[in-house]
């Protein structure tokens, strides 16, 4: 088959338009004994000096539609009105928005001194002609259109129209009920000629210049004789079949509108232009995707797994492909009732749980040996794994036995009716006797899929036992998780009574200056948050709790000196920010930008040369600075010019850090804060990988500050030279264990975009990388690999092939580390479930699937000796694979141009 290119209508983003070319045709004068009774009569139809056509666009959801109307003033009769109306008319609706069945109702308007029943003043209808927008095979209509006008009739604009643009022919063009026809050939042949016309028209016919001249005068000739011939030949017709001429257009002496019939009939067509387009353009109505359902609030945390239904297929109902069907049935997705639980599935939870709801016995259920290994296997599924209805009803008949296996609680609440009162209450019994949890299950129960106010304050419960180290590693999705509490925005209302979750975090806040500051600093990046994803109320909850920890703060003792503090911090960052932007924006060269810098920072009315009484960094609270050192100051030569600011500490040392503004930083923040959970995980295992994740902050949705790390990048050779056989085994060694620990992590996390230049060497040999703008597997370079494992890292630990004995080390610490980080798989899918909503570029890419993506690097479905030979295969691809080297060759011609 020839190729077929088209375009659909849902992307047409044109205003539906309309040109009237020429009103043609002839009717049969009044007898004039009519018009001396009636002289009124002369100053209807083709007498009247003055004409105005209306035109409106019909759909199904309205009748009344919008319409384009004009008016011209003739000086020589009505057609010659609308010959001189040759101009496009706009209606203010586009092609993308129309239905299938629209229709362009136009009618033409007469002038009468007597009125009439459709009379609009003394305007009465001329004629009318209603034109479907598409074809019947659903093709939007194009080009020049003849249609017939209705004499003395509106347009209608209805599915079944009385006033259509073509009337369809009978198939026996010799009888038609029973009667002679007398065959129009002339007309027939003018038929013909106007779809050779319509054809050349849209270039289907080669242009001729010279012969299309001749053709065309002469099929116009030819069309107003045959106007004349075709009234004399509907009065030969009837004629003919003996009928009477006075009755001919309506079968009666008086028309519709009150003023009698002509003595014989009148045929008018107007001709019409609608806008040509390159391609056809098929009707495709525009498909709206379906929400995703984690963004309702779920009535239970037995609903969690709609979480990964898809959304039911739209199909067709019967009959809808019939050539008679005007009706079309289908089947719509309705997400309201995807969110709610099957039926069929709640009676049977409700009658197989009814035996196991009061009875005595229940406390004494013990599980024999195959539903002991049932029970196991549930206990062993990831926080993203859906339950069965059968093994929820199993966790429910063995929940008092269950209450003992702290691995089963975030099980049981998945399987309970939250709806259902009785067992709602009797849920909540058995969790105050369920044996302590571990964190990673506390904060599972944080998500957004538990409502319940009595399983998310158990879960507060279990943190209050955790110190403040370990609440600082999960602050970040903490403060995400009070987008699932129910705090009211009203300010009469105290946040720490209604939200449990607020009441904590404040209360930890307020006695800990460094869970205060990043308190404090979290909450002002959500308020500031004003893209669509986040929502006003949103924003105003995270402003209420920011104003309800710093009035909390004030009620503690020394709490306003601890604001007063924040509240410098704030100044010292919108001055950053200030000096930054201003950077940013200079068209100066970098030396200009770089004395400008420098100035601005050394200027003493800017209160940075020497900041008294000492501030906590905000970075970095651990560190009290006294002020800038201007002469340490640099601009980086990029397109956000960033830049490096150097503090003097209390203590005498220097902390650089970088500062940037144009730039979200809070994808960074997450895979930093995430690095050093991770490297806390490790070190509870007794193993030390010498990561050292550099700090970074996000003070705003378009400005961060980050560390600043003395270090080179691993380009070329220089890893060769810097590690020759004299190098001291302590570096060495701290280099190849942060080489394995980030290459483990930077797999997990699928860190893209890596290459020679965001991978970082200290003097003391901490490996560490930089730069990630791409996680969860996305990358902007085609056939990346997996895990960034270069052949420069492998021979500064003496070569892979043969493997040297420091690399069969590294690899050792590879395993050893990804079995580690394996057994603690929950804890870090429950972290990135909590940053779902938190608008993370690469998670709001495809937040249902971004936990997933993450899982799927732990190969949690194969066992510890399986998964290492699999990320065994994944690292020996990397090391020995020919586009990694490509990738890394290009990008430094890249940079070398630049």
């Amino acid at each position: 088959m020839e190729p077929f290119s088209f375009g659909t209508s849902d992307s047409l983003d044109y205003p539906v338009s309309v040109r009237i070319i020429n009103l043609e045709g002839d009717e049969t004068p009044f007898l004039f004994s009519t018009l001396l009774k009636q002289p009124e009569l002369r100053h209807i139809g083709s007498n009247t000096r003055y004409i105005f056509g209306r035109i409106r666009l019909y759909t199904p959801k309205t009748k009344e539609g919008e319409d384009t109307s004009g008016s011209r003033l003739a000086d020589r009769g009505a057609r010659a009105d609308l010959d001189r109306w040759n101009e496009w008319l706009t209606i203010p609706i586009p092609y993308k928005s129309l239905p299938l069945n629209s229709y362009l109702a136009i009618t033409i308007w007469d002038l009468s001194p007597v009125g009439g029943n459709q009379a609009q003043g003394h305007a009465i209808p001329f004629g009318g002609t209603t034109l479907p927008l598409f074809d019947r095979d659903n093709q939007l209509q194009k080009g020049r259109q003849k249609c017939v006008v209705h004499r003395h009739k509106q347009a209608d604009g209805n599915d079944n129209t009385s006033t259509p643009s073509s009337i369809a022919k009978s198939k026996d063009s010799s009888k038609r009920n029973g009667v002679a026809v007398i065959d129009d050939k002339e007309a027939e042949e003018l038929e013909r000629m106007e779809k050779l016309f319509k054809k050349h028209e849209m270039n289907e016919i080669p242009r001729v210049e010279w012969l299309d001249q001749l053709v065309f005068r002469g099929t116009e000739r030819r069309r107003l004789k045959a106007a004349r011939n075709s009234i004399k030949s509907i009065q030969r017709q009837s004629v003919l079949n003996g009928t009477d001429n006075e009755q001919e257009p309506n079968g009666g002496t008086e028309l519709e509108n009150g003023l009698p019939s002509r003595p014989g009939p009148s045929k008018f067509a107007l001709n019409i232009e609608l806008p040509r387009f390159d391609f056809p353009v098929v009707f495709a109505d525009h498909e709206y995707p379906p929400p995703p359902i984690s963004s309702f609030q779920h009535l239970s945390a037995s609903q969690s797994n709609i979480l990964l239904k898809p959304p039911p297929e739209v199909s067709y109902g019967p009959g809808i492909n019939g050539p008679e069907e005007q009706d079309r049935v289908i089947r719509i997705y309705d997400p309201e009732v995807g969110a709610k639980d099957n039926p069929a599935e709640s009676k049977h939870r409700r009658l197989v749980r009814s035996q196991h709801r009061h009875g005595i016995l229940d406390k004494d259920l013990r599980p024999n040996a195959k539903v002991r290994d049932e029970l196991n296997m549930i206990m062993s599924y990831s926080p993203t794994h859906v339950l069965s209805p059968e093994e929820k009803d199993l966790v429910w008949k063995f929940r008092y036995h269950l209450t003992k296996d702290k691995r089963a609680l975030t099980k049981f609440v998945k399987s309970v009716n939250w709806q259902d009162q009785s067992e709602s209450r009797q849920a909540i019994q058995v969790l105050g006797k369920w044996t302590d949890i571990d964190v990673d299950d506390a904060l599972e129960l944080l998500g957004p899929t538990f409502d319940n106010r009595v399983v998310r304050g158990y879960a507060v419960d279990r943190l209050r036992k955790a110190d403040d180290h370990e609440i600082l590693l999960y602050l970040l999705q903490l403060v995400q998780a009070l987008k699932f509490e129910h705090i009211s925005t009203d300010l009469n209302q105290a946040t720490m009574r209604a939200s449990s979750l607020a009441n904590f975090l404040i209360s930890r806040a307020v006695e800990n200056f460094t869970l205060g500051n990043y308190f404090y600093w979290y909450l002002g990046v959500e308020y500031d948050d004003k893209s669509n994803d986040q929502g006003e109320e949103v924003r105003t909850m995270y402003a209420k709790v920011q104003y309800d920890f710093m009035k909390e703060l004030e009620s503690r003792p020394g709490g306003k000196e601890t604001r007063g503090t924040i509240k410098r911090q704030a100044e010292l960052i919108a001055v950053l920010s200030k000096i930054s932007a201003d950077i940013q924006a200079s068209r100066d060269s970098y030396p200009r930008k770089l004395e400008k810098t420098k100035s601005f920072l050394g200027d003493s009315k800017n209160e940075l040369l020497t900041i008294d009484p000492p501030i906590p960094m905000p970075l970095d609270p651990s560190v009290m600075i006294v002020g800038v050192v201007p002469e340490e100051t640099r601009v980086f030569k990029s397109s956000l010019s960033p830049i490096m600011v150097t503090f003097r500490a209390i203590s005498g040392s220097k902390y650089p850090i970088i500062f940037k503004t144009g730039d979200d930083l809070r994808q960074d923040q997450l895979v930093i804060q995430i690095i050093t959970l991770m490297d806390q995980l490790l070190q509870k295992e007794n193993l030390d990988l010498k990561l050292s994740p550099y700090k970074i902050l996000a003070t705003s949705t378009s400005a961060g500050a980050s560390q600043f790390v003395p270090s080179q990048n691993v380009l070329g050779d220089r890893i060769q030279v810097s590690y020759e056989p004299g190098v001291r085994k302590e570096t060495l060694d701290t280099f190849t264990k942060s080489c394995a620990g980030y290459c483990v992590i930077t797999y997990i996390l699928g860190v893209g975009d890596r290459h020679l230049e965001n991978l970082l060497l200290a003097p003391d040999g901490h490996f560490f990388h930089a730069d990630f703008g791409f996680i969860l597997g996305r990358d902007p370079k085609p056939f990346a690999p997996a895990l960034k494992l270069s052949k420069e890292m492998a021979d500064a630990m003496g070569g892979a092939n043969p493997p040297s004995e420091v690399y069969l080390q590294f690899k050792q610490y590879c395993f050893l580390a990804f079995a580690a980080l394996r057994k603690s798989s929950n804890l870090i899918l429950n972290l990135f479930s909590l940053m779902v909503h938190a608008n993370i570029p690469d998670i709001k890419a495809e937040p249902d699937k971004a936990v997933f993506k993450v899982k799927e690097r732990f190969h949690l479905e194969l066992n510890e000796e399986d998964a290492i030979r699999h990320l065994d295969r994944i690292m020996e691809d990397s090391l020995n694979g020919i586009m990694p080297v490509v990738i890394d060759r290009l990008h430094d011609l890249v940079q070398a141009f630049r």
